[in-house]
């Protein structure tokens, strides 16, 4: 992956504190190249169905990873393995040399918003305070840093004067914002996002890029699982195309193409994708965003 050394902290917006969200990440790259996060032959199975199959991969510690492919490709399977929630029908995963485990303080996940039962009686403070539990002990005693914690994770993701509502009386926007407070109290060091960004009105959508393009900066790692083609240049340093296997793997600037995408895709899936966009901006030019995208095809040759 890429490094994020690119990233301007001086250009986030200010509502981000000027120090790190919490304490920044207990260690730096233990390997030499930073290679921190490595699955090795994954494969895995639902029932008789192979959901994933001999995926590879050596991701940097730190820098945002899109997920690319189409419905049921794999993307929320690869999630869940990473954080441990399903088991593998062969291969392994290893953060920093040792192998996953659920109960991994390092690892924060959060699902897609319809596998969330949003009828369930909990505060915001009371959601954003289970991030705390994997660091407190038996009797889950709250201290004055955990507390600390949980505001300022309010505070990051706008939501203290929401703290005391239900959560199921917040907009979609709001109830997503939560999740990701939630996830920021763990003081995780790999956020693993399941579409995070639909369903979100534009003042969210905003807010959560900033914030992941902050992540990045402390030296923190986001693999998300992304669907809007245009929008993967302007946020992700890198991408994996998968349709149930490995495509493509790399920088933006080199494996999000038309050609990967194809194969990715199918060639008349993908063009029928992007032939309904009226304005197919980071697709058709490959200068949008941060990153220098290969994908140089124009508005026409995309509709044909």
């Amino acid at each position: 992956m890429s490094s994020p050394g690119h990233r301007d902290r001086n250009s986030l917006p200010s509502f981000f504190p000027a120090v790190p969200l919490h304490q920044p990440p207990q260690s730096v790259c233990d390997d030499p190249l930073g290679h921190e996060l490595r699955v090795e032959n994954l494969s895995v199975n639902y029932g008789e169905v192979r959901a994933l199959e001999d995926v590879n991969l050596s991701i940097r510690c730190a820098g945002c990873l899109a997920l690319i492919g189409p419905n049921g490709a794999g993307k929320s399977t690869l999630l869940k393995s990473l954080a441990g929630l399903v088991n593998a029908a062969s291969g392994e995963i290893r953060w920093r040399g040792s192998l996953i485990q659920k109960s991994s303080t390092e690892i924060a996940y959060l699902a897609q918003r319809s596998e969330v039962d949003w009828n369930f009686p909990l505060t915001v403070r009371g959601l954003v305070e289970m991030g705390r539990y994997p660091h407190l002990g038996w009797w889950r005693r709250f201290g004055k840093r955990d507390r600390d914690i949980v505001d300022q994770s309010l505070e990051t993701m706008r939501l203290t004067e929401l703290a005391s509502r239900q959560i199921s009386a917040l907009s979609g926007g709001q109830q997503q914002r939560a999740f990701v407070a939630r996830a920021l109290a763990q003081e995780a060091h790999v956020f693993l996002l399941d579409e995070p960004f639909t369903g979100l009105d534009r003042p969210s959508q905003d807010l959560l890029k900033d914030l992941i393009t902050q992540l990045a900066v402390e030296g923190r790692l986001v693999i998300a699982s992304h669907h809007d083609l245009d929008t993967v240049p302007s946020i992700f340093d890198d991408v994996l195309l998968i349709n149930r296997r490995q495509i493509a793997f790399g920088s933006v600037s080199e494996a999000f193409n038309i050609k990967n995408l194809e194969a990715c895709f199918g060639s008349l899936n993908f063009h029928a994708q992007t032939s309904m966009r009226s304005q197919p901006s980071a697709l058709a030019d490959p200068t949008a965003g941060k990153n220098s995208s290969r994908i140089s095809a124009t508005s026409a040759s995309l509709s044909s």
